[in-house]
């Protein structure tokens, strides 16, 4: 693997244009996650059902990831700043119409169903834009970066996404407790909007590859190389059943508001401490970079995971549950730099596309799955044997993972 010869921390954040895209990237990420927090508040507001947040989830995922092979090939066959812009631009539309609905005057005329139904309509289609966003940003890093600096602007670009997070799921709660739902909404409209501009400075980053296959042997291409490397491959599906059965985070909003009873600015810091904790850690990373046995740290971080999962699932403290999540966000920041830099190491220009695409299919059925899992499991076990069951799952998936991986284990970058 390309390694840096440089031991600046600020190496890649020098390059212009790959500042810039950070500070859209933060700006557009801290929208989208002050919509999910949002919309994870609205929605059991509207339904008082827990279920109701794991089918935010689904309407999400489905698209997300049904479409994510066909979006890598598209998004390598196209100039990937266009990508984003056009993804920007989707997400800016979803919001607005989000804006109409959560209105009085709609609530009045059409009623509280009409609008969750709507809302699940409109999540639906930011799925669609996620399964081509997801591949574009990650695609155009090395378009953006010489390949030696490609660590160090990974872990700059994960602590970005980490950071946004972070203010936008604090910010949510704030905002929601303050201006409404409308008012919230509003704001997410004009961070996305200004996101945009920011991302139309980036020059134009035309595709590496021609249409020269057809698509489906141009999708086989990329699931093969992932197939075939099995330190990508490792690493992506203990990804996929860690956060499966750890998606505590979709049931803050009941505990927040029936266990712990702190309203959404408790909500708001509940959801943020995880991504608190992970940008803490990626700063960490960034001025001391891990240097050998990545693979085993690896595990050991997504094991101390759902530990932490299963210490929130108990707790009835709100500091308690606090920290446990932001522990639980250190360690799963540890998790998201090495993952993504074996991503962009292993991964060869022409492919990234359809190799990150099937990356996003593992992290968006994660996610969102994870999520939907958590809502059934709180229906038929209640919320808070459904948490601890996760996080005893996510400890058996690395114990599994330890000995079906070796060559993950092993790994060094």
């Amino acid at each position: 693997m390309a390694k840096s010869l440089s031991n600046d921390p600020f190496e890649s954040v020098r390059i212009t244009e790959f500042r810039n895209f950070i500070i859209g990237r933060f700006l557009f990420i801290m929208g989208l996650r002050m919509m999910g927090t949002l919309v994870g508040w609205w929605m059991y507001e509207l339904t008082g059902d827990p279920l109701a947040l794991g089918l935010v989830g689904l309407a999400e995922v489905i698209p997300a990831v049904s479409m994510a092979l066909y979006a890598g090939h598209v998004v390598d066959l196209s100039d990937r700043r266009n990508m984003i812009l056009r993804s920007v631009l989707s997400y800016g539309v979803c919001v607005a119409l989000l804006i109409f609905i959560s209105t009085a005057y709609f609530e009045e005329s059409f009623g509280k169903s009409s609008i969750a139904t709507l809302i699940y309509i409109v999540i639906f289609i930011t799925g669609i834009t996620r399964a081509f966003s997801g591949p574009s940003f990650g695609a155009i890093l090395s378009q953006l970066v010489p390949k030696t600096t490609l660590p160090n602007a990974v872990t700059w670009s994960q602590g970005t996404w980490l950071s946004a997070s972070v203010t936008g799921h604090a910010l949510a709660g704030f905002m929601i407790a303050g201006f409404g739902i409308t008012g919230t909404l509003t704001s997410i409209i004009l961070s996305i909007a200004l996101a945009l501009l920011i991302f139309n400075s980036i020059g134009n980053k035309p595709a590496l590859v021609q249409a020269e296959k057809k698509t489906w042997e141009s999708v086989k291409e990329g699931l093969r190389f992932v197939y075939k490397t099995k330190e990508v491959l490792g690493a992506l599906v203990l990804d996929l059943f860690a956060v499966l059965f750890g998606g505590a985070v979709a049931m803050v909003p009941v505990f927040a508001k029936d266990i712990l009873k702190v309203g959404p600015i408790g909500f708001g810091w509940l959801n943020a401490a995880a991504d608190f904790g992970a940008i803490i850690i990626v700063v960490m990373l960034t001025v001391f970079p891990l240097r050998k046995q990545q693979g085993r740290l690896l595990l050991y971080a997504v094991a101390g995971f759902g530990l932490c999962i299963i210490v929130f699932g108990i707790s009835t403290f709100f500091w308690l549950s606090f920290f446990a999540l932001f522990i639980a966000g250190m360690l799963d920041g540890i998790s998201v730099v090495v993952r993504g830099t074996i991503l962009q190491l292993k991964t060869p220009d022409e492919l990234r596309g359809r190799v990150l695409s099937v990356n996003s299919m593992f992290i968006n059925s994660s996610n969102e799955l994870g999520q939907f899992e958590s809502g059934v499991a709180a229906r038929l076990m209640g919320v808070v044997p459904s948490v601890i069951f996760g996080g005893c799952m996510t400890v058996a998936v690395v114990i599994g993972t330890w000995f079906k991986a070796p060559t993950l284990r092993k790994l060094e970058y």
